[in-house]
């Protein structure tokens, strides 16, 4: 039996289009099931929000018009829902902490009960406006999500998540990888950034899967 394709998934968990590619990764995963291995790897983009937001948006309303733009970029895609309070009344400091804990996670439950606290986050925010820079928020979703905390806890202290964690964001350098999401195949010789529509994500690994297979390639 072949081993399953590994996709390199980067993201930032306070990244908006992050959470609108969330559908799309629940459909990857339910159409390739086993065939495919997606590996949550995570990219400092909101590591400094305060920073991010006044360098970027400090002629546009600051945090007021950043918010207006997650509502507006989101607003086609009914499967992302945005709480009008983000960026407005909740607005974490950092996504590190969030990283931090999702990096303890995949040591303590592996790479499904990583993904799955991903997206529990990631609803935490954005849906629900909670300040998931804060280690209790965190916690008490992981908690909720039947994570043992202390053994999370247990990987923070030690040091080990740190370290799995700047594995990430020099993995980010080494493969240049330019923002959240990217998907990378190949190695990191092939890299879809953005907000790519599933069929095209779906044709990318279609032809990855005839090649890891050992089909001959078109290209």
């Amino acid at each position: 039996m072949n081993n399953p394709l590994t996709i390199e998934y980067f993201s930032d968990i306070l990244c908006v289009w992050a959470w609108i590619t969330q559908r799309r990764i629940d459909e990857l995963t339910s159409e390739f099931n086993s065939k495919i291995k997606l590996r949550h790897r995570y990219i400092d983009i909101f590591g400094n929000t305060s920073n991010k937001v006044q360098s970027q948006w400090r002629e546009r309303e600051g945090y007021r018009g950043f918010a207006q733009h997650i509502r507006e970029s989101a607003a086609p895609y009914t499967n992302a829902p945005i709480n009008p309070g983000i960026w407005i009344n909740v607005r974490p400091t950092t996504s590190a902490n969030a990283h931090l804990v999702l990096k303890a996670a995949e040591i303590v439950a592996g790479g499904t009960g990583c993904a799955e606290l991903s997206f529990k986050i990631r609803k935490a925010f954005f849906a629900e406006a909670k300040d998931i820079s804060c280690f209790s928020v965190l916690y008490d979703i992981a908690e909720e999500n039947a994570l043992d905390i202390k053994k999370i806890d247990q990987c923070i202290a030690n040091g080990s998540a740190m370290a799995s964690l700047m594995n990430d964001y020099q993995m980010t350098k080494k493969q240049c990888i330019k923002g959240s999401p990217s998907f990378n195949m190949n190695s990191g010789r092939q890299t879809l950034y953005g907000n790519i529509g599933y069929r095209i994500l779906k044709a990318n690994i279609d032809e990855r899967l005839h090649q890891h297979l050992g089909d001959a390639s078109w290209c």
